[in-house]
């Protein structure tokens, strides 16, 4: 066998050992886990106020805070793990991580590959410009150069009103770009733009869209799993975790739904 062949089938081997599904344990009642004692969760520390990095390289956050809580409700030590947000379900799907705790919209694409918890909190995406802008509502889009985050929703809730798209690895990123004066408007999750805002950002929003609820991404293959996700976040719900944790990043509780 040459020398090119071998090398070859040494990075074909390579490639088969990082796409494979990682072996999991599997509990009494028939949960999956990459480790039994854990609770890995996901998010890509790139979504401020949900997900963000601190001095010491861990993430914090909204969604941080709530994946801690989900495994300390669970019975399990919390272990973050960050990804990027565009391969965050496929590393869910192929074993890398339990969970994602990191501000998927239910949709019915990802509902093809993933298992969706119930929501754990509320959002919607909405417009974002620069102050001078005379955007004001999605039929003011068309044409425009409207930024998105990879691998959201908002992609295709842009590709609704305009071919003119703009991808950025993070919401943040666009927004601070919209901000410094490149592309014509931003949709994002309303709570993180208005975030933005307040720290400094220039930029407004404008229309609301539509409304959406995010949930815990769970394998397909788990649906015990996603049984014990549901009920530790019930409890969360009724004694009031998740809205503490809600008002102590955004002053408002977005964990209940909108009526």
């Amino acid at each position: 066998m040459s020398k090119k062949w071998i090398l070859f089938a040494a990075l074909v081997l390579s490639l088969l050992s990082l796409t494979a599904c990682a072996e999991k344990e599997k509990l009494d009642d028939g949960t999956e886990l990459v480790d039994k004692d854990e609770l890995i969760f996901t998010a890509s520390g790139e979504f401020k106020p949900f997900s963000y990095l601190k001095d010491d390289l861990s993430m914090t956050g909204f969604d941080i805070e709530v994946g801690e809580a989900l495994a300390k409700e669970m019975g399990l030590k919390p272990v973050q793990k960050r990804m990027k947000f565009k391969g965050i379900v496929e590393g869910v799907k192929t074993g890398r991580a339990d969970v994602a705790v990191a501000s998927h919209t239910i949709n019915p694409q990802r509902s093809k590959h993933v298992l969706f918890s119930t929501p754990y909190y509320y959002s919607g995406p909405q417009i974002f410009v620069r102050p001078d802008s005379s955007i004001q509502t999605v039929d003011d889009l068309k044409g425009k150069e409207v930024a998105v985050a990879k691998g959201s929703t908002y992609a295709e809730t842009a590709s609704k009103y305009t071919s003119n798209i703009k991808m950025y690895d993070s919401d943040i990123t666009a927004l601070k770009a919209l901000s410094t004066g490149r592309h014509d408007a931003v949709i994002t999750d309303f709570v993180t733009g208005k975030s933005a805002a307040k720290e400094g950002f220039e930029i407004e929003g404008r229309q609301l869209i539509e409304r959406s609820e995010q949930a815990v991404v769970v394998p397909k293959d788990n649906p015990q799993l996603l049984k014990r996700v549901n009920e530790a976040l019930e409890n969360l719900r009724k004694d009031g975790t998740l809205s503490k944790i809600s008002l102590k990043y955004f002053g408002e509780d977005i964990t209940t739904k909108p009526e």
